[in-house]
């Protein structure tokens, strides 16, 4: 056959190996951060961009599970989600400067970037609301954030759960942890990796949160005060909404009523 070289490459690649993830309306795969750590990513849907960030030992697709997930789809939102580095899919690093310094948005907003995103929205819950923070103080990008299961605890540089979780997680000795142990190792989750994220896990100071001046709303359970009081979370916050949905830490975000609170807060 005469055909250009373009065609003649075509039958012989598959089509998914020849486009990037920038042409694509649905894709999955790896981008490589600033640090060379690979990040794993998947793309849903078409509309207004939304990031989801996941909590503490979890990964992206736990958002799947959750009511939230479907309901911004079903509502013409492009959907993005990535498991966090040490987590899922992605590189686990064992050198806890891997984790320090912002690694983890420095991921996120290179990731956007790469997938050619240039306005979003995000939804954190968890642990996932404290790389939100960072979003919101360094990426002049982001247009407004759902902080889900947060209080103000996390603005300590020294926060004792933090630490605590640190500590139990380098060493058997420290007790009061065995079940989590116990749940790291059934789990098959990377242990030192997720000690490094504890220790390299950013604080944002009051100050920094009151400087914000994009559109936020913190939800979180009726029976959640794991990270601390999330309504004196949303009084640092200018001109952020709270709202309380039935649930306690572990489940709150797997609400309809989560769902139904991030949608109508995003649709505005």
């Amino acid at each position: 056959m005469n055909l250009p070289i373009v065609y003649r490459c075509l039958l012989i690649i598959p089509m998914g190996l020849c486009m990037c993830a920038r042409g694509q309306k649905d894709s999955s795969g790896y981008f490589t951060s600033f640090d060379k750590v690979k990040i794993w990513y998947e793309v849903k849907g078409k509309g207004k961009p939304v990031l989801l960030i996941h909590g503490f030992t979890g990964r992206g697709t736990d958002w799947k599970t959750k009511p939230v997930y479907d309901s911004l789809l079903a509502n013409n939102f492009k959907v993005v989600i990535a498991d966090l580095r040490g987590n899922g899919l992605s590189d686990k690093p064992h050198q806890p400067e891997a984790y320090a310094n912002d690694a983890e948005a420095k991921d996120l907003m290179g990731l956007l970037k790469y997938l050619g995103i240039k306005k979003y929205e995000a939804v954190g819950y968890s642990r996932g609301s404290i790389i939100l923070a960072r979003l919101l103080v360094l990426d002049k990008n982001i247009k407004g954030a759902v902080i889900g299961g947060m209080g103000a605890d996390f603005t300590n540089p020294v926060w004792p759960r933090r630490i605590g979780l640190y500590q139990a997680l380098m060493s058997d000795t420290v007790k009061g942890y065995d079940d989590f142990r116990k749940r790291i190792a059934t789990s098959g989750l990377d242990r030192l990796a997720l000690a490094y994220q504890q220790k390299g896990q950013p604080s944002t100071s009051r100050e920094a949160l009151g400087r914000i001046k994009r559109k936020v709303i913190i939800i979180c359970g009726d029976k959640d005060e794991d990270n601390g009081k999330a309504q004196e979370l949303q009084q640092l916050i200018p001109g952020s909404l709270f709202v309380i949905v039935p649930g306690n830490h572990g489940t709150a975000a797997g609400t309809t009523e989560f769902a139904k609170e991030t949608l109508k807060f995003l649709k505005k």
